[in-house]
């Protein structure tokens, strides 16, 4: 937890490899850092749009990697133009493309998005993944 912040940025350079995290350059006035999202298919199914030069505020765990470059692994990312979030991981930085586990107190799933003060944990009105925050 000490670890997370919240940058505000321009995303560039939006790469959906087929193995390994979708990822992009979030570029502030000072520092350039390197955001890590999910899987692609999971990506697609969030309906998240970053054309080129979208401001987003991304919320998620800052770390310097080997490769000496600033990276954010993204729990979740608020598109300022709509206003939309797409929530990636659940506050104690659970993946939620790997589904509903069994939480601290025995729930299933999380609770909900730490930018919307919500209670919404997985998305949809039906507990399913990928769904969309408005």
């Amino acid at each position: 937890m000490n670890t997370v912040g919240e940058i505000r940025g321009r995303a560039e350079g939006l790469d959906r490899p087929e193995r390994g995290p979708v990822r992009f350059r979030l570029l502030t006035g000072r520092e350039s850092y390197i955001v890590l999202g999910s899987p692609a298919w999971f990506w697609r199914d969030t309906g998240a749009d970053l054309p080129e030069g979208t401001e987003v505020r991304v919320l998620g765990s800052k770390t310097l990697g080997r490769d000496g470059r600033l990276y954010i692994i993204a729990q979740e990312m608020k598109i300022l133009p709509s206003g939309r979030s797409v929530v990636l991981r659940h506050s104690d930085g659970y993946p939620l493309w790997k589904g509903p586990r069994e939480g601290p107190f025995g729930t299933r799933g999380g609770f909900g998005s730490p930018m919307n003060g919500g209670m919404g944990g997985m998305g949809s009105d039906h507990g399913g993944m990928g769904g969309r925050h408005r």
